[in-house]
């Protein structure tokens, strides 16, 4: 445990990372400010308020190290920022792997298609319907991992602000909007995000009423992305695997499902009224 209580496993590095690199690299010039300051690992760490062990695995470049980690040891060291400034480089290594690798692919789409039965999207959620969403696993995340994912998930959504953004399209089923993830302020703040956003020039948002009877997705949730060099591809998370669809025959079934599904569903317009109408219910 770390000397905030929280638990240090959650940002181990995964041996299969290529980030890894980037992670050694800052291991390796904090061992040398530590050495050039003449003080050992024991030293450094009382002064860090952390564990040795904590500084030999950064060093060692098997831990990623985290902000206020590297903020104090500029502190500590005297290093006038320079430790500080590596933030940025192990920025993208603090995230999971499978959600950089989500996040580059939504960076380079200019169109993303998703339906989700289960859960709001989650290039549409609030910090405080994620934080929940994850706080709802079993088994549970640790309050680090949490704050680790949800972190992550809100630096995807960057893209949705960015020029130009892509064309973001959303399939929702109307039992997600029911759904009280979180509890009712919680679930109020969300709708009405997906109110604010769906009014975006970027963004439509249809929902899929319960009440239909004829519906092309009732297997599970996924997402179609168009990416700026022509190509297709897709993507399917389930319960233990997250999957990326690349294999032309498949992303063609789901491309033409998805467009079946949108066809089924309310139009963005209607949508938007049927939102407010489950907000003025909520």
């Amino acid at each position: 445990m770390s000397a905030e209580g929280t638990d240090e496993s959650s940002w181990a590095l995964d041996p299969e990372d290529e980030s890894g690199a980037v992670v050694a690299a800052v291991g390796r010039q904090l061992k040398m400010w530590r050495e050039a300051a003449g003080l050992d690992r024991s030293a450094f760490a009382e002064r860090m308020g952390y564990g040795a062990d904590l500084t030999r695995k950064i060093e060692s470049g098997i831990r990623i190290p985290r902000p206020e980690f590297l903020d104090k040891a500029d502190a500590v060291l005297g290093a006038g920022g320079k430790i500080a400034a590596m933030k940025v480089d192990v920025e993208k290594a603090r995230y999971p792997k499978k959600v950089r690798d989500l996040a580059k692919l939504e960076s380079e789409a200019v169109e993303i298609g998703s339906y989700d039965n289960v859960v709001v999207t989650g290039l549409l959620q609030t910090e405080e319907y994620a934080r929940a969403l994850f706080g709802l696993r079993r088994p549970g995340f640790s309050e680090d991992e949490v704050e680790r994912l949800v972190a992550a998930r809100l630096a995807r959504q960057k893209l949705i602000q960015r020029y130009p953004a892509p064309l973001l399209t959303v399939v929702q089923e109307e039992a997600v909007l029911r759904r009280p993830v979180g509890g009712k302020m919680v679930m109020c703040g969300q709708l009405e995000h997906l109110l604010e956003v769906g009014r975006l020039r970027t963004v439509e948002i249809q929902v899929m009423p319960t009440a239909v009877e004829e519906r092309a997705g009732l297997g599970s949730s996924f997402t179609v992305m168009r990416l700026k060099g022509g190509t297709t591809v897709g993507h399917n998370e389930a319960q233990l695997a997250s999957r990326l669809i690349s294999e032309p025959k498949e992303v063609q079934i789901l491309d033409m499902r998805y467009g079946m599904i949108r066809a089924q569903a309310l139009t963005p317009r209607e949508s938007l009224t049927f939102i407010e109408k489950v907000l003025g219910e909520t």
